[in-house]
């Protein structure tokens, strides 16, 4: 997986989260794409491909509070469809618990 450039509109939630703390998913996932306030539905959004180049974020939705970068929170997988946000979810876990 790596970041992408491809849009990323149209993505969706399919049901596919994990649990990691902001800076585990910068160790996997790179630089934060996008950054919202403590006030808005996301904080904290990666936009990414997969090897076969299909498209998913990674986005922290609606804690509304502040958090620390070292603290556990759930993430949203979207993407176009439920077999690429499950494959996103499958491949984060692997490279997370390394």
């Amino acid at each position: 997986m790596k970041p992408t450039n491809q849009s990323t509109s149209g993505t969706s939630f399919h049901g596919s989260i994990i649990h990691a703390s902001v800076n585990e998913m910068k160790q996997v996932l790179g630089n934060v794409k996008y950054y919202g306030a403590v006030g808005d539905k996301v904080q904290h959004e990666w936009e990414m491909e997969n090897e076969f180049g299909n498209v998913f974020t990674v986005y922290d939705w609606k804690e509304y509070r502040n958090y620390t970068d070292d603290e556990m929170i759930e993430w949203h997988i979207g993407g176009h469809d439920k077999a690429t946000t499950d494959h996103a979810m499958y491949t984060l876990r692997r490279k997370l618990s390394c």
